[in-house]
């Protein structure tokens, strides 16, 4: 091949490769900008939207941690332990000495004449001799107690105003959203793990628990409660749990203890606990609408008492016998006598025991009338009487 030839074929060749690279960079140019798609085959890159996304994210992330940052420092130093102190005898020297017991938080809530009030649960200080609590710095300080109240397992201590250290506002449990975040703050295992916080969620803002409060092995009560995953542990009851504007929404008070369950607290609802709290301060005591009389569920008596004793109709398998009647109050006041079997309160069906007290204590007051349907002998009848007032 001759030097013209050469060039010409030289010449052709590094035209058809700038050719194809012109070709390859225009068609990654047209998929890059969206002018053509090829199936199978996309090219993404990132976006200004996409950047602003993942800064929102991680502003929302700072912006959430940075406000349970605040919510602690704000209710941390009104969180104290309670010491139970009981006299317990030695058995080798049969002499007595005043012992701890048990230990559990506490918060201060409110100061006035010279005085911290302490809130805490009722099995944190129950048959306490005497009762300590531990400040922040690990100080143990003289606390009185000025109330409590075993149905709603709330007390009231008092301590002197100049160890407080710092008082937690109480807020708002009527609105909670599930999903919000929850805050625990207290002294797991004792003062040595003082004021621990955990943070979870409010899993449900009203779970029923059943509970048996004489331990007689039937239930008393239905205590609504907030469920929170927030870890509350042995020694965390009394404690606040906190909102994350640092508001107290609830007093932690039991947990499932089970090694097969993880994650499920429970704590007393501040709104339903603000009255008691009140009545604690005021009087020392709850006073509650009282009907004067023993009583003793229907289910669970036998075929032959409530066919033969009792003597209720065949379909009638619900309600409360009056097993004994107080002298002078109410009910002996309205004629109700020893095996009457009460049915209904006002309109509302009375199933158990635990249905009349929720009825009289949740939508009765003392000095109302209470409208009572009950069975004699097998025969229907109603009465009415005026309720008087209980301590406790």
């Amino acid at each position: 091949m001759n030097r013209s030839g050469l060039s010409t074929f030289f010449l052709a060749f590094f035209s058809a490769i700038i050719g194809a690279l012109i070709m390859l960079f225009g068609l990654y140019a047209a998929l890059n900008l969206g002018y053509l798609e090829l199936p199978g085959i996309s090219v993404n890159q990132p976006s200004d939207a996409d950047n602003d996304q993942d800064s929102g994210s991680k502003l929302e992330v700072i912006e959430i941690n940075s406000a349970i940052i605040e919510a602690v420092k704000k209710v941390k130093p009104a969180v104290v332990g309670v010491i139970n102190i009981q006299e317990r005898s030695d058995f080798w020297s049969s002499l007595t000495q005043d012992v701890d017991v048990g230990e559990g938080s506490g918060f201060v809530f409110k100061v006035e004449a010279g005085k911290g009030y302490v809130l805490t649960n009722y099995h944190v200080i129950e048959k306490a001799k005497e009762i300590e609590v531990i400040l922040s710095s690990g100080e143990r300080v003289a606390g009185k107690l000025i109330g409590s109240d075993l149905l709603t397992d709330l007390a009231v201590l008092e301590i002197d105003a100049k160890y407080v250290e710092g008082i937690a506002e109480l807020g708002e449990s009527t609105n909670l959203q599930i999903g919000e975040a929850a805050i625990a703050i207290g002294n797991p295992l004792g003062h040595e793990f003082s004021q621990t916080v955990t943070v979870g969620v409010i899993s449900s803002d009203n779970r029923i628990l059943k509970l048996d409060t004489n331990n007689d092995g039937r239930i008393d009560w239905d205590s609504s409660v907030i469920q929170t995953d927030a870890a509350i542990n042995r020694g965390n009851s009394g404690g606040p749990l906190v909102n994350i504007a640092g508001q107290v929404i609830g007093i932690n008070n039991a947990k499932i203890d089970d090694s097969k369950v993880e994650g499920i607290g429970f704590a007393i609802p501040i709104s339903d606990a603000k009255p008691i709290i009140e009545q604690l301060l005021d009087k020392g005591v709850v006073v509650r609408p009282f009907m004067g009389v023993n009583l003793y569920d229907v289910k669970d008596l036998s075929v032959s008492n409530r066919n033969n004793v009792v003597k209720l109709p065949e379909g009638v398998k619900e309600g409360v016998v009056i097993t004994e009647i107080v002298t002078g109050g109410a009910a002996e006041k309205a004629g109700l006598e020893r095996l009457d079997t009460i049915v209904k309160l006002d309109d509302t069906a009375i199933a158990n025991s635990n249905d009349l007290r929720k009825y009289l204590y949740t939508q009765k007051k003392v000095g109302e009338q209470l409208k009572v349907t009950y069975y004699r002998e097998g025969k229907i009848e109603i009465t009415s009487l005026v309720l008087e007032g209980n301590e406790g």
